[in-house]
């Protein structure tokens, strides 16, 4: 009795980059085809930017001037801009479920991980991009980085990239759980408003007693003190492998959350 063949692991490998980058391209081309969803996203982290600057900067400086909380704020806004950017993911997934075009892929020979790989790969080149943009504006209004050399660059990119990675997954569970778009972004809002309880706007030790274990104690606190002490040259202490933990161990559940609810078929 015949055995059916089954592909050599290189081969299963080479199908799964090659449906892999077939539905990133198809990812982007949705992006660059609808700008409109990504523009709205970015516009919340550009006006809190230049609200917070040229409306609140001299009152929440405390003395130092606009242009010292240009370069407090600017790091906490690239943060909040993948947070702003990944809700976008959720509304995608969500939507490609709700119309079919993952149950007419489940149908095709194609590798069924590459489906939320190209979501994953698209989000966060689309999240790194974001980033530069506000990134740019921050430079257009007065940011500088003075105290950076090339590894300190580096490692904040690095951080940006693994924080766009481990938010994107959860942002993927959030749109499998989602049954509309609409759901879909209202389940995501959460990660938009996180950066507003951490210390992207004003310092720890500014905030209440009985609030400051809220804004310490969460994902985004200990990534922008990362990010604000390789910019700026501020002390990063522990928050260096904290930020490393909350983006290793927030990747980790995002795809095991992802993964097992997509092989779920649908009933």
């Amino acid at each position: 009795m015949s055995t059916p063949l089954v592909p050599a692991r290189p081969a299963r490998i080479s199908l799964a980059v090659r449906d892999s980058s077939t539905m990133l391209r198809r990812n982007l081309l949705h992006a660059r085809r609808y700008p409109s969803l990504t523009l709205n996203l970015l516009l919340t982290p550009v006006m809190l930017l230049l609200l917070f600057v040229y409306i609140f900067g001299n009152a929440m400086s405390g003395g130092a001037g606009r242009s010292a909380y240009l370069a407090y704020l600017v790091p906490g806004i690239l943060l909040m801009t993948i947070a702003s950017t990944v809700i976008g993911t959720a509304v995608s997934v969500s939507t490609d479920m709700s119309e079919g075009i993952i149950a007419r892929f489940r149908t095709m020979a194609i590798h069924r991980g590459s489906i939320l790989v190209g979501h994953v790969i698209g989000s966060v080149l689309q999240s790194v991009m974001s980033v530069v943009l506000v990134g740019a504006v921050g430079v257009a209004i007065g940011f500088r980085s003075h105290h950076a050399t090339v590894l300190d660059w580096l490692a904040a990119f690095g951080l940006l990239v693994l924080f766009a990675l481990a938010l994107t997954w959860i942002a993927v569970g959030m749109g499998l759980v989602s049954p509309n778009a609409e759901a879909a972004s209202n389940n995501a809002m959460p990660l938009i408003l996180l950066p507003l309880l951490s210390s992207a706007f004003v310092p720890l030790h500014s905030m209440p007693g009985w609030f400051r274990p809220i804004a310490q104690y969460q994902p985004f606190t200990p990534a922008i003190e990362t990010l604000r002490g390789l910019l700026l040259g501020t002390p990063i202490g522990d928050n260096w492998w904290i930020a490393l933990a909350w983006c290793l161990g927030l990747t980790v559940l995002g795809y095991r959350w992802s993964t097992s609810k997509f092989a779920k078929d649908p009933k």
